[in-house]
């Protein structure tokens, strides 16, 4: 299959499979490691990503493609992650602004809570205890002191850019 077929058919999936931009990086690890990119290179754009503001979705969709195929990869890529979101939104508006005093809605939309916190908790996992050789004790150090930040309210995209300080020590 061409590869920027292959590349919009992906994200294509992806991002109807999954339901939140946290859960489809979970999707994503599983489509792209070995086959686009290696587990580095994933760990690398996911913490760009997450440093740059937007769409953390959007951003990865466009730094797997550029990496695989260059700007045309980028763009088949980041359409592919725009198009099923922004027809089913449509479609989830019409039908929610319709329904929108029902009482099980909210109930559902609880349900789902759970279910995305332990995806996003799995993912964490299996990046945290890959990446960089494996669990060890510089990133154990890293990811206390990166989850003490965030309990104080430290915004997301400095506790990672100072991790990504960090490690430019620990990992010499």
């Amino acid at each position: 299959m061409d590869q920027l077929l292959l590349l919009f058919w992906t994200f294509l999936k992806i991002n109807l499979l999954s339901t939140s931009g946290p859960a489809s990086v979970g999707l994503l690890y599983k489509e792209a490691v070995g086959h686009f990119l290696t587990e580095q290179q994933f760990i690398q754009a996911v913490g760009f990503s997450t440093l740059l503001p937007g769409s953390d979705a959007l951003q990865l969709a466009m730094f797997v493609g550029y990496t695989v195929a260059g700007f045309s990869g980028g763009m088949v890529s980041l359409l592919g992650a725009i198009l099923p979101p922004t027809i089913l939104m449509f479609g989830v508006v019409s039908v929610l602004h319709r329904i929108r005093r029902e009482s099980w809605v909210g109930s559902f939309v609880s349900g789902l809570t759970p279910a995305v916190a332990v995806l996003m908790l799995f993912v964490a996992w299996n990046i945290f205890k890959g990446g960089n050789g494996g669990l060890n004790w510089q990133s154990m150090l890293i990811g206390s002191a990166s989850l003490a930040a965030l309990l104080f309210d430290l915004p997301a995209p400095i506790v990672i850019f100072l991790a990504g300080l960090i490690g430019v020590f620990l990992y010499r």
